[in-house]
């Protein structure tokens, strides 16, 4: 098993790249079931979650090969409906290749997802929309047995909370369904759009992505295309947490400032100078922070739950008091714990965490449990005194794209052993 070691009080400089989008790659991937031909997908991330999307689809028969971030997938020669048991534990994602293989198939076996322990995440709401589209699904053992014999049809869904996943889920069914489907209190968040503009281009007809309502008729036949994907606003935010926590000054090239709209004015709250330009957003922080009064995690386009565990790190050494609530999963702390082994001081109550500043952090042995605490630790630990060993790195590598070159490319001091 590979850990990090993070020599701390290093200040960060110069320009980074950031990555592709890992929650845009996914379902992506998985769409790209329906075009039975081939697709080239540019700044496609190095990730073992894309990894394991690959195995999935060349286990589908699906061809794919990457050249360094560029991954072409043809899946032409696809021969199966199902997913193994071992390979849907490997990511809680691995549900978006439902819908994709149904409606390529008219069936689809697989198990309930597995990955990041972060709580519950249901999938009631993807199966409900695809029994209203049509298919006949049974769920016995921990099996999803679905079949849709004349195929899926559209249909008006109604989401009870903006779930993604859903909504990404249906947007790839109904892609080559039979009439109109229309999704309201439809997922916002830019890698729908990124989906849809992936589809589109592929030859679907999907309007309204990116709002509360998308409306999706359907097309008999998809054909594969030249797609780049977008930039990953969660490792934008990360670059930022790691930057403001140091008090450096860094550029992020390749950025969407819309999709960051929701998290930049936190760092300004918190004393840091923020510029965009184009596609490069740079970072400048004050010797020592101050507090952010109130963070709430919310369906985009509010704070977004993937940058809580690593903006929190940041207010770790912040003066006075910040308060976070995090509404969108239920076991999203898992890092206090970890972050108070390197000196924190965070109390916890139901959704509610409090965190007050310290001065300094030490370094210490911690362990990631889940992929955004790994990245909250690796934040905390690029300002504490110091060593920091890092244990649990597998599953900062499934979002985050070699992130100890990154770093190491902008000043720090992180060996992966």
């Amino acid at each position: 098993m590979s850990k990090l070691l993070i020599e701390g009080k290093k200040q960060l400089y110069g320009d980074v790249c950031v990555q592709g989008a890992k929650n845009s790659a996914l379902p992506i991937l998985a769409s790209s079931i329906l075009c039975g031909s081939e697709s080239v997908l540019h700044n496609c991330p190095n990730l073992s979650d894309v990894d394991t999307a690959i195995k999935i689809l060349r286990y589908l028969g699906c061809k794919a090969k990457r050249q360094d971030n560029v991954l072409t997938v043809n899946s032409d020669g696809m021969s199966r409906s199902d997913i193994p048991v071992s390979m849907m534990r490997e990511m809680r994602s691995s549900i978006i290749f439902l819908g994709a293989i149904l409606a390529r198939t008219k069936r689809a076996r697989l198990s309930f997802p597995g990955g990041c322990e972060i709580g519950p995440r249901p999938i009631d709401l993807h199966l409900k929309a695809l029994r209203q589209m049509g298919a006949e699904i049974e769920e016995h053992h921990g099996i999803i047995d679905c079949t849709a014999p004349f195929g899926l049809n559209g249909a008006k869904i109604a989401l009870s909370f903006p779930s993604v996943g859903a909504t990404e889920n249906i947007i790839i069914s109904a892609a080559t369904a039979k009439g109109t489907t229309t999704i309201t209190n439809a997922a916002r968040e830019p890698e729908i759009s990124d989906l849809a503009d992936y589809l589109n281009s592929c030859g679907a007809k999907i309007y309204g992505a990116g709002e509360g309502t998308i409306i999706i008729d359907g097309t008999e036949k998809l054909n594969g295309c030249q797609h780049f994907i977008i930039p990953d606003r969660i490792v934008a935010a990360t670059l930022m947490s790691a930057a403001a926590i140091t008090g450096s000054h860094i550029t992020l090239r390749n950025i969407i400032a819309s999709h960051l709209e929701a998290v930049i004015p936190f760092f300004e709250e918190a004393g840091c100078e923020i510029s965009v330009k184009g596609t490069d957003l740079s970072i400048s922080s004050p010797h020592r922070l101050k507090a952010v009064k109130m963070v709430r995690t919310m369906p985009y386009p509010g704070f977004p739950t993937d940058a809580q565990a690593p903006v929190m790190a940041m207010t770790c050494l912040a003066n006075g008091t910040s308060v976070f609530v995090e509404n969108i999963f239920e076991s999203r702390y898992r890092h206090v714990g970890e972050l108070a082994r390197l000196g924190a001081n965070i109390k916890v109550e139901g959704k509610v965490a409090v965190v007050e500043g310290v001065k300094a952090l030490s370094g210490a042995a911690v362990e990631a449990l889940d992929l955004r605490g790994a990245a909250s630790l690796l934040v905390a630990s690029l300002a504490a005194e110091g060593i920091t060993e890092l244990d649990g790195v597998k599953y900062l590598e499934r979002g985050y794209e070699g992130f100890e070159t990154v770093l190491n490319s902008i000043g720090a001091a992180v060996k992966k052993i």
